[in-house]
């Protein structure tokens, strides 16, 4: 009997597809009404921190330079009170196989299907993971299909998905490449089921888990160089992977006081769904689009239970312009003789900002770089930018509109972060999880208490607020 494949009935054999195609039952991690045990799942679903070590140090990943930016830092101090200026370091996961810490997720994830008798990989990414996950199952001897999201309706793409389509190839990869819409996630799943490949997600245990080696590293690092560790590390924030793994090795390293700021560029009011509005952005990755959906719904990706939790780690949460983060691009080429793409810039344009606060015997750690290449440079961009009629000019980044303009600053004390108020994500998050349900156990109030890094007497109190507001 030939399957049905039609949109509906895929779509509700996900559950099904999924457990095929990553072998993890999620079900015997539920608990309570909403809760499920996440440290369970961290711990049974995937490697030991020193696996993951070796894994990654077998496949070209890992152990990458940690760079203190001299010439930054004084920049910052000019525009500082006197005492601030915290010294700025960044650990520069460019040099990884394929060219990200992304490498350091695909490493595990393909690690983990080769182990399982997998004959190939496949993953739904527009970013650096495609180009890792093809890198890893070239150097592992798997096959690998990459699906991308990359194009409006009129077929004009992204340059820098283009490049990393390009990049893809190179390693051998098969790519197919989509039109904005609900299709991807469709194609994701008559893929898997039609080959039998192993689900290499971002999001899986095997993928969260493989970064947690970053912040281990980074915290080693900084140990040896410097006797102590970070004051406050800075992720680029987009599906909080990123995020959630640097901050658990961290943690397992015994930089329990680092503080965790998460960084996005502001997209607000570009809808990340949008055909019209797919190609008025700059930024395909590390924005508000991804950044906030994904930290007051983590479970919105493509397994059922995702290994990112931002909010259980985030100490801050802040924005930058697109111009600011193209213009810290430059700096950092042109002060630090680095050329690196500007979505691993996210972040050391807020460490710019942030040290300014921070006193001038503190450190603080952008916690990745990324390549750059044709597409993925900021010329191609802001030349796409304008074929687009988005306007680019100096000025103040402040009066930056998403979609109708990219402001660069006419100058570098322009460059400021805006606070994200992380309690408003709190409450969204807890209301996504109640929704209807308001005889919540007790393992539930304390998956609450976890998922937003507060304590019990908060999420009551949000809870009591959620319930009024229904009334």
């Amino acid at each position: 009997m030939s399957r049905d494949n039609s949109y509906v009935a895929v779509l509700s054999r996900k559950n099904e597809i999924m457990k095929q195609a990553i072998k993890i039952d999620y079900s015997k991690f539920q608990k309570g009404k909403i809760a499920f045990d996440y440290e369970r799942m961290m711990s049974e679903a995937t490697y030991t921190l020193e696996e993951m070590i070796d894994i990654q140090s077998k496949h070209a990943v890992g152990n990458t330079p940690l760079i203190e930016l001299r010439n930054l830092t004084q920049l910052a101090r000019k525009y500082a009170l006197k005492g601030k200026g915290a010294r700025i370091f960044i650990k520069d996961e460019a040099a990884n196989a394929s060219g990200s810490f992304k490498a350091r997720r695909a490493a595990t994830a393909v690690y983990h299907a080769k182990k399982l008798g997998y004959k190939g990989v496949i993953a739904a990414t527009s970013g650096n993971y495609g180009a890792a996950v093809a890198s890893q199952a070239a150097m592992q001897g798997l096959k690998c299909i990459i699906i991308q999201e990359c194009y409006d309706s009129n077929g004009v793409g992204q340059p820098e998905i283009i490049e990393k389509a390009r990049k893809c190839e190179a390693y051998g990869a098969e790519v197919i490449q989509l039109t904005v819409g609900p299709e991807l996630f469709y194609t994701f799943l008559t893929l898997l089921e039609e080959t039998g490949y192993f689900n290499a997600s971002l999001y899986s245990p095997f993928g969260i888990a493989g970064i947690e080696a970053l912040g281990y590293e980074i915290a080693e690092e900084l140990l040896k160089k410097e006797g102590r560790y970070p004051n406050a590390v800075v992720c680029t924030n987009a599906g909080g992977g990123n995020l959630t793994g640097t901050a658990r090795g961290l943690r397992k390293a015994g930089a329990n006081n680092t503080k965790i700021i998460g960084a996005s560029v502001n997209l607000s009011g570009l809808h990340m769904a949008s055909d019209k509005q797919f190609n008025k952005k700059s930024f395909t990755t590390g924005h508000t689009g991804f950044g906030i959906p994904f930290c007051t719904l983590p479970d919105r990706s493509d397994v059922p239970r995702s290994a990112a939790r931002p909010l259980r780690y985030m100490d801050r949460y802040v924005t930058l312009a697109q111009g600011e983060v193209f213009y810290m691009t430059e700096l950092l080429a042109q002060l630090e003789g680095l050329e690196r793409g500007p979505a691993g810039n996210v972040s050391l344009a807020a460490a710019f900002s942030l040290a300014q606060e921070m006193d001038e015997d503190e450190i603080i750690v952008v916690q990745e770089t990324e390549y750059t290449g044709a597409g993925k440079h900021i010329q191609p961009q802001l030349s796409f930018a304008r074929e687009n009629g988005i306007e680019i000019k100096f000025g103040d980044p402040k009066e930056e509109i998403p979609g109708k303009n990219i402001i660069l600053p006419s100058n570098p004390s322009l460059l400021k972060v805006k606070d994200i108020d992380l309690d408003r994500l709190r409450k969204s998050l807890i209301k996504n999880y109640v929704k209807d349900e308001k005889n919540l156990l007790v393992e539930d109030i304390e998956f609450l208490v976890k998922e937003t890094k507060t304590d019990k007497d908060s999420v009551e109190k949000i809870l009591k607020e959620i319930w009024e507001e229904e009334i």
